[in-house]
């Protein structure tokens, strides 16, 4: 039996409507953070495969709400991989410092910047500890037709304003989680020790976020204006990293996958959206 935590997320969302019969919680139904809490639900629900999607991505906020972030980045994860279930766990680009001009392969030492990075890299680290097993998959710049992401947000915009800002300084790939989702899928029924580990994935391709946001109104057909601005006009809490583009030769060649390019995935949200 499946069980999928952070199941209204939008990774989680997709991961729902792909695997019939899988057990679905979120905060309100499971408290990943509760140890008895999530050794009883599994012992219940005969639990064999956890996908663990629960995590506070609240970037800016965690830098003032450390505790709450650690213990959903770090507590949580540690509590399912204690569990003995085959799991596989969601990371983030956020564990390097963003200085590379290269992909960040898995072996590349993180060095994260911000609280949610760091959190976010602990929580890997005990997932690993505690489970022989466990897929750790770092992703990045997550957007679905589900929940608030940047491409509903530069939709929105895009129908209210005549241009918009955005930091065209920070590179990386968007990633539609429909397209991660699939990816699961082929994972799950290869989950062994001889598996186990960290692994990436994005959809393919390059872009900086003027270039995706600029994607998302001609793809969207909004009449809307880009403008590109440095980082240093758009102050925030957090430090984002610069450049975090994740190398995803391991999580093809391990799970024998093909990754579409990131403006195909924007294309097909939007299609789903559009219905």
């Amino acid at each position: 039996m499946y069980l999928i935590t952070g199941s209204n997320g939008q990774l989680g969302h997709e991961l729902t409507a792909r695997i019939p019969g899988a057990i679905a919680t979120d905060a309100d139904t499971l408290d990943i953070t509760d140890f008895d809490a999530v050794q009883n639900f599994v012992r219940a629900n005969n639990i064999d495969t956890i996908i663990n999607c629960a995590a506070y991505t609240a970037v800016d906020r965690a830098e003032s709400d450390v505790d709450t972030a650690t213990r959903v980045n770090v507590t949580g994860p540690e509590n399912l991989a204690k569990t003995g279930c085959k799991l596989v766990h969601i990371s983030t680009d956020y564990v390097f410092d963003g200085t590379a001009h290269i992909p960040y392969k898995t072996t590349d030492e993180p060095n994260p910047t911000s609280i949610y990075g760091k959190t976010k890299l602990t929580g890997e680290r005990a997932v690993l500890k505690n489970n022989n097993t466990a897929i750790i998959i770092r992703t990045a710049w997550l957007y679905s037709p589900n929940g608030n992401n940047f491409v509903k947000t530069m939709l929105r915009l895009g129908a209210e304003r005549e241009s918009v800002n955005v930091v065209c300084d920070q590179i990386g790939t968007p990633t539609y989680a429909g397209d991660l989702a699939d990816a699961i899928l082929k994972i799950l029924p290869q989950i062994s020790t001889e598996t186990a580990g960290i692994y990436h994935y994005t959809n393919a391709g390059v872009c900086s976020w003027y270039d995706f946001a600029t994607a998302i109104m001609q793809c969207g057909g909004r009449n809307c204006h880009v403008n590109a601005i440095p980082t240093s006009e758009y102050p925030t809490a957090a430090t984002r990293p610069y450049y975090s583009v994740l190398d995803k030769e391991k999580i093809k060649q391990t799970f024998n996958l093909e990754i579409p390019h990131w403006y195909d995935g924007l294309r097909r949200c939007m299609e789903k959206m559009s219905k």
